[in-house]
């Protein structure tokens, strides 16, 4: 494990930033091993406390994947065939790596109570935005999709950190 506190959250944000990267540009199930192997990574190298942040990752990753899911349903997102019926593995993936930002590099969006209201509504739509600008998911509907995704993001992220604070915190600085 790296001893720095810096030097684990500027792993962190790299593994993340490449991770979503990987899955954006190779859209299945390479993107996702590729995140496997990042994840991997961060364990070994950045995490302190490895099964109670597998825990919370875990609880996030299916929040996020549900929250996906109803925007893939209600055609907010789409692949571009319309034919997801599950969650593709690389979103998947993208959570899970997002996840472990929570801890380490975005720990700092956790110690004002009003950042993440502010925060969320804008980063986690322009992700997507960004995503369906390089061809990995379509907003089909640009501005009603935007605005349904800052919603989500305006209730899922801080209740993300509120999980960690109350379920697991060990986790919280």
């Amino acid at each position: 494990m790296i001893a720095s506190e810096a030097g684990r959250n500027i792993l962190n944000f790299l593994l993340f930033q490449a991770g979503w990267f990987a899955c954006v540009f190779y859209p299945g199930l390479v993107g996702a091993g590729i995140v496997v192997l990042f994840l991997i990574l961060h364990f070994v190298l950045v995490s302190q406390h490895r099964m109670t942040e597998l825990q919370f990752i875990g609880l996030g990753t299916v929040a996020g994947s549900v929250l996906d899911g109803i925007w893939f349903q209600t055609g907010i997102l789409e692949d571009g065939t319309g034919e997801v019926i599950l969650m593709p593995p690389w979103l998947v993936a993208i959570w899970a790596i997002f996840m472990t930002t929570l801890c380490h590099s975005l720990d700092w969006m956790s110690r004002k109570a009003w950042l993440p209201f502010v925060f969320a509504p804008i980063a986690g739509p322009f992700a997507y935005w960004s995503a369906s600008q390089l061809g990995a998911v379509e907003l089909p509907n640009l501005i009603p999709s935007l605005i349904a995704l800052s919603f989500g993001w305006l209730v899922i992220f801080p209740l993300l950190l509120f999980a960690r604070k109350t379920l697991y915190p060990e986790l919280v600085r």
